[in-house]
């Protein structure tokens, strides 16, 4: 962390817009930024379409090679996501489940139990930050695209290794740092800001409500990712591999979806999914979805559904508490135009291990997740 400052000073300046859960490639020179990442997605989406009628053997995409732009659309959507929900300011064991439907206190009581089997119930202290490390695989892009009759496939399963590392502080507190291939990716919150950076998009901010890092609800962080659900239902059982679980659904709300919105592109919903295993308790799938409607500079309108499905598991005892060591991400891109019968199907992957945990890092301040200065810049000028 001590080389925070140094690493701010040499981030460059820009327009800040939105943070994108979407993809958001760059498909022109790096030299050359766009005024919007959505201007980004929207020529993705016209790539896409014009390569469904020519020959993909060329593998590039303007000056940049597929590989790489497979990657950096990877890293978009599985990079730094966030989860659904906001963060709520009450403890999980401190909800009513007095006059509340059968579902909700029928989720409030696996919740509980989840809480009890992870080890968060015994805990003496809570613990104040947090410290991970861990490894990544990620696995590129295989698009199918459809035009009514004729289906093709575009894309190779290639792979490319990479690391990261999670910092945590509460509340609402995180920094994360990952870098895959050539390709790099730096977000945090400060608990009122969150923002990313990337080596080829540069710096942009996130709209709408405080929302946890999802990586850290994939089984780092047990109490926050209870928290998620406090409003949740029951929708029953379903099996998971081998497991039986207990399937958890909560919506984020409309006010809080809007507030998201930005220029072309409108979120309809965002909904998280908790598949809780019956034996054990604990956590072993999560899955979130979003729907967002975007308007091309052509006036077409197209509907982008991202869906995150990840496997967590290998929990081991830190501390006392159950840590999730290993799981796997998969992130689907469905598309379709309104008044077109052609959609495409992007598929991606992550195979992720943790390799160090630590609690109650000494030294860890408010400090350590200072925004860049062109985001507190931004944040701090008056309105024009």
């Amino acid at each position: 962390m001590g080389s925070r400052a140094g690493r701010k000073q040499r981030w460059c300046t820009q327009t800040l817009t939105p943070l994108m859960e979407g993809p958001d490639p760059e498909m022109q020179e790096e030299g050359n930024k766009k005024e919007s990442s959505w201007e980004a997605i929207r020529e993705w989406f016209r790539t896409q379409k014009g390569l469904s009628a020519t020959n993909f053997s060329m593998s590039v995409y303007g000056n940049i090679p597929a590989k790489r732009q497979d990657l950096r659309l990877l890293l978009g959507v599985l990079g730094c996501p966030l989860a659904p929900i906001p963060l709520v300011n009450h403890p999980i064991h401190h909800i009513r489940v007095k006059d509340i439907p059968i579902e909700t206190s029928t989720a409030h009581y696996i919740i509980q139990q989840y809480l009890a089997a992870s080890g968060c119930l015994k805990q003496q202290k809570c613990a104040k930050n947090m410290y991970a490390t861990g490894s990544v695989k990620m696995i590129c892009c295989e698009t199918e695209i459809s035009s009514g009759k004729n289906v093709k496939s575009l894309g190779t399963r290639s792979g490319e290794s990479g690391c990261f590392v999670v910092w945590q502080m509460l509340p609402g507190m995180w920094s994360l740092e990952l870098v895959v291939g050539d390709n790099n990716v730096i977000a945090g919150s400060d608990g009122k800001t969150i923002w990313r950076h990337t080596s080829w998009l540069g710096t942009h901010a996130a709209k709408g409500p405080q929302r946890p890092l999802r990586r850290i609800i994939q089984g780092l962080d047990p109490k926050t990712t209870a928290s998620l659900f406090a409003k949740a239902q029951c929708l029953g059982e379903k099996r998971i591999g081998d497991d039986e679980c207990f399937v958890l659904k909560v919506c984020a709300d409309r006010a809080a979806v809007m507030e998201r919105n930005e220029g072309p592109a409108e979120v309809i919903r965002h909904v998280l999914y908790g598949y809780f295993c019956q034996k054990s308790g604990l956590l072993i799938y999560l899955e979130d979805s979003h729907l967002t409607r975007v308007q091309s500079q052509e006036n077409d309108i197209f509907y982008s559904e991202t869906t995150i499905g990840s496997s967590i598991g290998d929990y081991r005892d830190v501390d006392g508490v159950l840590i999730a060591h290993q799981g796997r991400s998969i992130a689907t891109i469905f598309r379709v135009g309104e008044l077109s019968v052609q959609h495409s199907r992007t598929r991606m992957e992550e195979i992720w291990r943790i390799d160090d945990v630590v609690f109650n890092v000494p030294g860890l301040s408010m400090d350590s997740f200072i925004p860049p200065a062109d985001i507190l810049d931004n944040v701090h000028s008056p309105s024009i």
